[in-house]
């Protein structure tokens, strides 16, 4: 037995380590395949980006979201990562049944440590393949958050790490056993059990056991790891090595997701110059090895959770896009495709082959016939994504946020959209008129610039226009970015002239730009038209500068609260989309300025008493979180704040809300594109709510409250919703409860009947 064991235990593990180096090799050069990223992009601040990776594993920071799951995966993964003292003692029992680990072998610290991990382990894993189990696709369909994810391979995996957590256990009872354990000890407080199951049986019998069990515990992690040393591109073993560069190397060093801002068209690692562009430029992305490198870890970091397609809208109304199934398959068309390209093949704009006859003769078939798979294609044309799984994301950031491994699911997104738009010309036609309108006339409906300052004329205060009644910014305290839905959109209108009365209620003094504001581009970058977003976001920022005048050389003094200077370049936007365009991307223009979204100022004006609530406003209210304000902002309170400070609301959460919050169907330029898959976005959203039975749905974004307000509509239409129901801004809330309700005129006192005359 002890023969055997150790024959079998040294040749797996020779074979082992072998194959492992070279699959390290392999990822070493496919990684290498992909593009480089602008210099210090995922290497600023070496210590912060480790703190964020210490924070975020031993923290599982979101892991942890999802309760039991996280709770069970923390011990598992720390078991793995901790637990190879364990193997090298099972390789000194190989030769010597009673062997023990130098220095810390006999350490009761030590003991207990292993005693509890490994336990711990055992019931980790187990929970975690019970939830599986629960969650299978055959009986939760679509609804199961593994549909589509490799059985198969998570099935090994996990029961490689039950036999492990077994083995070991056991062993810790032989060896209990072996060493003459009388009676408990602190040492054995888990194994104590099996210490006494083996204490009868005789010195001969217990090493046979321990010779055995240890050459299960070394072939089992050997073999795993001769399986995942030939399948590169299994996930959910390599995610375990791949999943700590990945987060140190995500795109925010202090540890925040990869939202609000997309990221500039880069070419070579440098941005796309559109005024003067080189002839090697790549527009996009129209082959896998056009990814950077940092998209191609992305794509080996999958461990197929599932966590982002649960929270996908798009998923969720039965359309094709997941995005765990887009990340897949990009990974495995790589892995696949990865021996071509590391012959040097390869094809030039025009579609030619780059290498040579020679260089590709040794090229395995397989890897030539998925050199010749279009990566954007239908299926009759073997494409490796869909268009109708490319052009259904909202870019809502669900997936980003709920992702354990810090995959940046939105950008690889918009880099396939960008060539497609850009190159092939191929997006839903719908999207075209608003392209156009955009480049006409600046806004996306191709109306008149004139009709920008229309909703002015409703409203009985003077609004400023910069320009026109004001020479620049200096004078006022804010300028008021009204946006495009805002100023024509009438719907959205509403919420406009609202917060432009609360401002006055208040006596904040702000103008807005008029005629002069164009579109921010927050479309048309989503939709993957990078330079018709850069037109837009230059004129915007030139124009601003101009405004702001000597303010851009000033300072605002500082703030009491957070002891922070102060920006003298204020903005305030009711449009979520706007705000995140001018805050977080008009910087890679030169546009530096500090932006708040509208509920954050209405809440500070009524923290400080400017903005008083008192009339009441009765009903159960529940609110919609915009996607670019919430998650992709991170603003979640001050619209709460706000309801909560008007009497007679009662406010009640939907299901799905906040960082789970579920889209309305209008982001990634969705707003001008027709559904034509599934169940609409807006409407499943609104179902939500209707389940509430509210008597106000309320949001702080125009696209939302467009939407929103189209799906009740219908449903009233329908007879399924209650003609009540109204859909507002959270500043029509506000401004319906701080406007006092005028006093009804007194009456005229009844006039006296003249007496009559005297008989």
């Amino acid at each position: 037995m002890q023969l055997a064991a150790i024959i079998v235990s040294l040749t797996l593990t020779v074979v082992g380590v072998a194959l492992l180096a070279r699959a390290i090799g392999q990822f070493v050069r496919y990684f290498k395949l992909g593009q480089p990223v602008p210099a210090g992009a995922r290497t600023d601040n070496p210590y912060q980006r480790s703190v964020t990776l210490v924070r975020e594993f031993l923290g599982h920071t979101r892991m942890n979201r999802w309760g039991i799951v996280g709770f069970a995966h923390w011990f598992v993964a720390v078991g793995f990562l901790t637990l190879p003292p364990t193997l090298a003692q099972a390789f000194g029992q190989l030769f010597q049944a009673d062997w023990t680990l130098p220095v810390i072998g006999g350490f009761l610290p030590f003991e207990l440590y292993i005693e509890f991990i490994g336990v711990m382990t055992i019931l980790g894993i187990a929970v975690l393949m019970v939830i599986r189990l629960l969650s299978l696709p055959s009986r939760a369909g679509r609804k199961s958050r593994f549909a589509g994810s490799k059985a198969g391979q998570a099935y090994f995996v996990e029961y490689v790490i039950l036999t492990i957590g077994l083995a070991i256990y056991v062993l810790r009872g032989l060896e209990g056993a072996i060493h003459h354990v009388e009676g408990y000890e602190a040492a054995y407080f888990a194994s104590y059990p099996l210490v006494l199951a083996f204490k009868g049986l005789s010195v001969t019998t217990l090493q046979t056991l321990i010779y055995f069990t240890a050459m299960v515990k070394i072939s089992t992690s050997f073999i795993w790891m001769i399986v995942v040393s030939l399948n590169t591109n299994m996930g959910v073993a390599w995610h375990r090595f791949l999943g700590f560069p990945n987060i140190w190397f995500k795109r925010n060093a202090d540890g925040a997701t990869a939202l609000g801002a997309l990221q500039p068209m880069t070419t070579g690692g440098k941005p796309v110059d559109f005024e003067d562009p080189g002839e090697d430029d790549v527009y996009g992305v129209s082959q896998v090895e056009q990814f950077s490198w940092k998209g191609l870890l992305d794509f080996s970091t999958c461990t197929e959770c599932g966590r982002c397609q649960s929270q996908c809208p798009a998923w969720n109304t039965g359309k094709p896009l997941s995005p765990k199934l887009l990340i897949m398959s990009l990974r495995d068309h790589a892995h696949a495709k990865a021996p071509y390209l590391l012959a040097g093949g390869g094809k030039d704009m025009e579609g030619n082959e780059k290498a040579t006859a020679e260089q590709l003769k040794d090229v395995p078939a397989a890897a030539l016939a998925e050199a010749e798979r279009p990566l954007i294609g239908t299926a009759e044309e073997n494409g490796v994504i869909d268009p109708d799984v490319l052009w259904s994301c909202t870019t809502c950031g669900a997936c980003v946020e709920q992702c354990p491994v810090d995959i940046e699911h939105i950008d690889h997104i918009v880099d396939m959209r960008r060539y497609q738009v850009m190159i092939e010309s191929a997006f839903p036609s719908e999207a075209g008129t608003m392209l156009k309108n955009l480049e006409k006339k600046g806004n996306p409906w191709g109306l008149a610039k004139k009709q920008r300052v229309e909703w002015t004329k409703e409203v009985d205060f003077e609004v400023p226009i910069v320009g026109k009644d004001i020479e620049d910014l200096s004078e006022v305290d804010y300028l008021y970015w009204v946006g495009c839905a805002g100023a024509l959109e009438d719907r959205a209108k509403k919420t406009t002239k609202a917060f432009a009365e609360l401002l006055h209620i208040a006596g904040v003094k702000f103008a807005i730009m008029g005629g002069d504001e164009k579109c921010t581009g927050d479309s048309p970058r989503r939709l993957g038209n990078e330079p018709l977003f850069q037109q837009l976001g230059q004129e915007n920022v030139a124009m601003l500068n101009m405004a702001f005048g000597e303010s851009l050389n000033e300072d605002g003094g500082v703030d009491e609260s957070t002891k922070k200077p102060k920006s003298a370049k204020k903005i305030v936007s009711t449009c979520p989309h706007c705000f995140n365009t001018i805050a977080n991307e008009y910087p890679q223009l030169g546009g530096e300025y500090e932006v708040i979204h509208h509920t954050q100022l209405l809440q500070h004006l009524i923290d400080e008493g400017r903005l008083i609530p008192v009339t009441p406003v009765d009903g159960l209210i529940t609110y919609h979180d915009p996607c670019y304000l919430g998650r992709h902002n991170k603003v979640y309170t001050p619209p709460r704040e706000i309801m909560s400070a008007v009497p007679g609301l009662r406010q009640q959460e939907m299901h799905r809300h906040k960082e789970r919050g579920f889209c309305c169907g209008a982001g990634g330029a969705r707003m001008w594109m027709e559904e034509r898959i599934g169940k609409r976005i807006n409407t499943e959203r609104v179902d939500e709510a209707l389940s509430l039975d509210p008597d106000i749905v309320s949001t702080a974004c125009p696209f939302c409250l467009v939407m929103l307000t189209d799906s009740v509509n219908g449903k009233k239409n329908d007879g399924k919703a209650k003609e009540s129901l109204q859909v507002v801004d959270v500043a029509q809330l506000l401004l319906d409860s701080v406007k006092t309700p005028a006093d009804p005129e007194p009456e005229a006192p009844a006039e006296e009947p003249e007496p009559e005359p005297a008989a």
